[in-house]
């Protein structure tokens, strides 16, 4: 069984070895052994059930077909196939990724569980495109096939030859519909041009349709190719896991040993004023509760853990929470304490509970104004970007079948972007590093300038490497865990569904004067024109919702 966890000693050596031979320069691996994890029950056991259908996850593939150009940094792209099977277990698809990232690849295979019925050779398979007239650098030539299933049955993957001859029925397996789902495009692997060709040849990494907590599609880590536009429903299908147990996700002590192996190192700006804090030292410095109407004049004081919030789900705006009235007071809680600072972590199934998604949400009072760049003038923008209340996060996605650290995720204001695992720096073993923005909190993956503009203006997200820095999991509260049932009490204030700040409208066109002033007259009207492309909610002051009345709490990040 360990064998479809991880290359083999012999196999890795010998994919090594072809490797030097590949555009692939080099087998990423995470920089410390995965460690062995407290004893469960289904969690990082090699094997998941998904009900009538078990699957194993295989990182030891060889490669049967390379191209050299085309693609992402038009560096070509290469393709593989499982290199060894688990007794009984068969092929679904082959794995494909571009040249311009280290190997870090793994795909499904599949076995019936006894009962029957789940897994049947293809009738036949369509060439859907080869690679003989391609005027360009590869391994020979590369054919792409699509299996025909069976009635009742769909394909999960394509194969590739190396060779014109159409594959043996033997090669590769097709999955009973009902144990199937719908998938989409996710990244663009390569195509024979150096940007993606809407009407040519494409090949894809596929995803589910439908992803997040409730949500069933597991994908299998194939591609689907295909010539001209993507069509809306794809010719591979991903997998379905109608097992309701849940029994391949952490128990609580396999998730405590999960944060401490990979929990973040947070670097802050060496100038930033605005740190985080733990939320009841938010309330018990101050923080108060406010409700619209005559008893608007009248905020209270928040209880301990946030007792006396709303609990109701409605986001009517008849509640918000603010900063101290006393000048003193407020300017002192707006900058946090990082001592008494502490992440919240929630932790949730993710494609149909073959990875868990472990989400660090940290906390910050007051989230300070936004800066520009002008073209070579860097000017703050007054008030623009300020609002009471900010929560950020950082979300780990890791695989059920062995506890292995795939990618992050790095909120950014109101979006975000995956980072697989090889893109990632690391300290202290197994720790990603995130990188949070002066004053706007956003996280990212390196340090520098991000610019959210274009043609040299935008504001500004600095980050650097300073010597204030928060390791996640040395003071961290485990707050939801929904598969887990009434092992986990969620605190009262992350039910609170109203702002964690007030709504504030000022002035903008005077904010946006006080700003000009320091500019150069030909800079004054590219100034106005950015400004005015920047949505509402930067313009004003309004404090954001809480962890759980975002879309990615019970969906997938993006």
């Amino acid at each position: 069984m360990g064998n479809c966890l991880k290359l083999p000693p012999a196999a890795a050596k010998n994919l090594s070895k072809k490797s030097k031979a590949l555009p692939i320069e080099n087998i990423f691996k995470l920089p410390s052994p995965i460690p062995v994890w407290p004893k469960g029950d289904g969690f990082a056991s090699g094997i998941i059930d998904l009900g009538g259908l078990q699957v194993c996850q295989i990182s030891s593939l060889n490669k049967v077909w390379a191209t050299h150009e085309g693609g992402p940094d038009n560096l070509g792209a290469t393709f593989f196939e499982p290199s060894r099977m688990p007794q009984g277990f068969f092929m679904l698809g082959c794995y494909s990724q571009p040249n311009n990232t280290p190997f870090f690849g793994w795909i499904l295979v599949g076995k019936d569980d006894g009962s029957g019925g789940a897994l049947k050779k293809p009738l036949d398979y369509t060439l859907i495109w080869s690679s003989e007239s391609l005027q360009m650098k590869q391994d020979g030539y590369g054919y792409v096939w699509l299996p025909t299933p069976p009635d009742g049955y769909k394909a999960i993957g394509h194969i590739v030859t190396n060779s014109p001859q159409k594959p043996s029925p033997d090669k590769i397996m097709c999955v009973r519909s009902d144990l199937t789902d719908q998938s989409d495009v996710d990244s663009w692997i390569w195509g024979p041009g150096k940007a993606r060709d809407a009407n040519g040849f494409n090949v894809y990494s596929v995803r589910p349709s439908t992803r997040g907590t409730k949500a069933l599609g597991v994908s299998v880590g194939t591609f689907v190719a295909q010539v001209g536009g993507v069509a809306s429903s794809l010719s591979i299908a991903c997998l379905k896991n109608t097992n309701s147990s849940l029994c391949c996700m952490p128990n609580l002590k396999q998730i405590e040993a999960l944060i401490q192996a990979y929990s973040p190192l947070v670097y802050f700006h060496g100038d930033e004023e605005y740190l985080p804090s733990s939320v009841n030292w938010f309330f018990g410095n101050g923080a108060l509760l406010y409700k619209k109407g005559a008893e608007e004049s009248k905020p209270v004081s928040i209880e301990p853990n946030g007792l006396n919030l709303p609990q109701d789900a409605s986001n009517d705006g008849a509640y918000w929470l603010d900063l101290p009235v006393d000048e003193g007071a407020k300017e002192r809680v707006k900058k946090g304490d990082l001592g008494n600072s502490q992440v919240y972590v929630h932790v949730k199934p993710m494609m149909g509970a073959t990875f868990t998604d472990i989400a660090i949400w940290v906390f910050y009072p007051f989230n300070g104004p936004a800066r520009a760049k002008v073209e070579f003038v860097n000017v703050s923008l007054g008030k623009i970007g300020e609002h009471v209340g900010d929560w950020e996060h950082v979300t780990l996605r890791i695989s059920n079948f062995n506890g292995e650290l795939r990618r992050v995720y790095f909120s950014e204001h109101s979006g975000g972007t995956w980072v697989d695992a090889p893109e990632l720096e690391f300290q202290n073993a197994n720790k990603a590093v995130a990188y949070a923005s002066l004053h706007g909190h956003a996280f990212y993956a390196k340090p520098g300038l991000v610019l959210q503009g274009n043609g040299g203006i935008g504001i500004r997200n600095d980050t650097e490497k300073s010597k204030i820095v928060m390791d996640t999991g040395v003071s961290f509260s485990l707050v939801s865990a929904e598969y887990l049932g009434s092992a986990i009490t969620e605190p009262p204030w992350l039910n609170y569904s109203r702002e964690w700040g007030p709504r504030i409208a000022y002035d903008t066109a005077e904010e946006i004067k006080k700003v000009e002033k320091a500019l150069p007259g030909p800079l004054k009207s590219a100034f106005e024109r950015f400004v005015k492309s920047l949505p509402n909610e930067v313009l004003g002051e309004e404090g954001p919702t809480g962890p759980k009345m975002k879309n990615n709490w019970s969906g997938d990040e993006s």
